[in-house]
């Protein structure tokens, strides 16, 4: 059984990139005028589109972002019936939710350069149901908590995606072995954080700088 539905993730594999490859930041700012590359912090994400047009459009494009690493995600699970029975399977849904992010991040419609990928990796843990669901939830909780606190959307990222493994683990002792055949699963929640904090370097920079901008279009936090 698990030989068979082998074939069907891999060929769920490239498209999961093409699917995270879609620019949705890029194609909603063009269709209102702006091109998020050149405007703004230069970032085709939602948090660049929503300083420079609004709330609203953060939340479209962060909705739609999202919806690039769920569906690849749920649709991988859906074939294996949402059960890791082994580690060959493990692995192929971890790459398959994997792909969707790196999709966003090197997209092959922007000569692979993309955005960070918060909202994509978002989208693709959730939909890792039930392992990373509860846990992905546990980490936006956080994030929610400290960007209130801190009005840093950078640091609150960084804050959700640094607690995402500690939620997997604790939710998953006792429910199912995370270091059998759930073992890649375990290894996608320990590196992927990794990944996002490096790809905001950046904004590390400018927060000791004290350049980082609030989530406003016209306020820094350094300036409160």
């Amino acid at each position: 059984m698990t030989m068979a539905r082998d074939p069907i993730l891999i060929m769920l594999i490239p498209l999961a990139y093409i699917v995270g490859s879609i620019p949705f930041g890029l194609i909603v700012g063009k269709a209102r005028g702006i091109d998020p590359r050149t405007a703004g912090s230069g970032n085709i994400g939602a948090t660049n589109l929503g300083r420079l047009l609004g709330a609203r459009y953060f939340a479209l494009v962060f909705i739609l972002d999202l919806l690039k690493g769920a569906v690849p995600t749920l649709a991988a699970g859906a074939v294996i019936g949402f059960q890791v029975t082994d580690r060959q399977t493990g692995l192929l849904w971890m790459i398959v939710a994997a792909v969707a992010v790196i999709g966003h991040v090197c997209s092959i419609f922007l000569k692979f350069k993309g955005g960070k990928g918060v909202a994509t990796s978002a989208g693709a843990v959730l939909g890792v149901f039930p392992y990373f669901t509860f846990a992905a939830i546990a980490a936006l909780a956080v994030f929610y908590v400290v960007f209130r606190l801190t009005r840093y959307i950078s640091v609150g990222s960084m804050a959700g995606a640094s607690s995402f493994p500690a939620a997997y683990i604790a939710i998953g002792l006792g429910r199912w072995p995370i270091t059998g055949a759930q073992l890649p699963l375990l290894c996608f929640a320990s590196v992927f954080p990794l990944l996002l904090i490096f790809k905001h370097r950046t904004n590390i920079a400018r927060l000791r700088a004290g350049t980082e901008p609030c989530y406003s279009p016209k306020t820094s936090c350094a300036s409160r």
